[in-house]
């Protein structure tokens, strides 16, 4: 992931999620890590590059749907 990258989707979830901006980034760096840990090799490889990629498109980002979603996906309604 870019520093641009990461500085704009820390900057997005500190606002949106109302933290601030070392907090934000503690959570960002811990799901990205945690995911890198938990997918099948092949696919962590990639998730900085993906998220790198994704980085357009962080601006559009809705933290809270996201959060929902992830939540969801991890057993918590």
């Amino acid at each position: 992931m870019s520093v641009e990258a990461m500085d704009e989707l820390v900057r997005q979830v500190a606002e949106k999620v109302g933290i601030s901006e070392d907090k934000a980034r503690v959570a960002v760096e811990t799901v990205v890590g945690f995911l890198k840990e938990k997918l099948p090799a092949p696919l962590a490889a990639h998730v900085e590059t993906a998220l790198g990629a994704a980085a357009p498109a962080i601006a559009n980002l809705d933290v809270g749907s996201l959060a929902g979603s992830l939540g969801g996906l991890f057993g918590k309604k």
